[in-house]
């Protein structure tokens, strides 16, 4: 009979799922998607192939939910510290200084990209966990609008500028020592896009 990690069985999916997640990150920023075993993660992460072919058929199916767990930690994340700030405009500074330090602390793997390494469906998964960000950012530049700290603006045109903005890996790559002064100008300038009245 296979050993039990935690002391349920619930608590041993857990532990399992935790670390292979610990090694499927590792991997995947050290060597690329592409490069990845199951029977590689399974041996790193200490447990057996067959008991992680009972968790993740395929590798595939493995990095969907690496994914689904890592986004559901940080919209927890970003939804604690936005809901922490009362004043809009404090919260859209919020949610623009969490957006670049996490981008910061994730370098992109090597390898073949994730839209072409995966079938169309499970990108659509993967894709569709930036929906409760994306639903965040809407509350706070409606909240902004509603209590008059910046004017009216078409949230579906300025969404997806300010994502974009933010998306780009260029402003987090740059010497560590400099990333403050860097994320700080970004909150100026979104800000001033969505003129905000600081």
């Amino acid at each position: 009979m296979p050993k039990i990690l935690g002391e349920s069985l619930e608590a041993h999916r857990r532990e399992v799922r935790a670390r292979v997640f610990e090694v499927l990150r590792a991997q995947l920023y050290e060597r690329g998607f592409d490069a990845i075993t199951l029977a590689g993660v399974a041996s790193a992460a200490g447990v057996g192939r067959t008991a992680l072919y009972n968790h993740f058929p395929d590798k595939e199916s493995l990095l969907v939910a690496f994914v689904e767990d890592e986004a559901a930690r940080y919209v927890t994340r970003l939804t604690e510290a936005v809901e922490a700030q009362a004043d809009p405009v404090d919260q859209l500074a919020t949610f623009v200084r969490l957006q670049l330090r996490v981008l910061s602390e994730f370098h992109m793997p090597p390898g073949t990209a994730l839209a072409s390494a995966l079938a169309p469906a499970a990108y659509r998964r993967i894709s569709a966990h930036a929906d409760p960000i994306t639903d965040r950012l809407r509350a706070i530049l409606t909240g902004g609008v509603d209590l008059g700290r910046w004017p009216a603006e078409d949230p579906d045109v300025l969404i997806p500028m300010i994502i974009a903005a933010l998306g780009n890996r260029t402003l987090v790559d740059g010497p560590a020592e400099r990333l403050e002064d860097v994320v700080e100008a970004a909150v100026r300038f979104v800000l001033r896009a969505v003129g905000a009245a600081v």
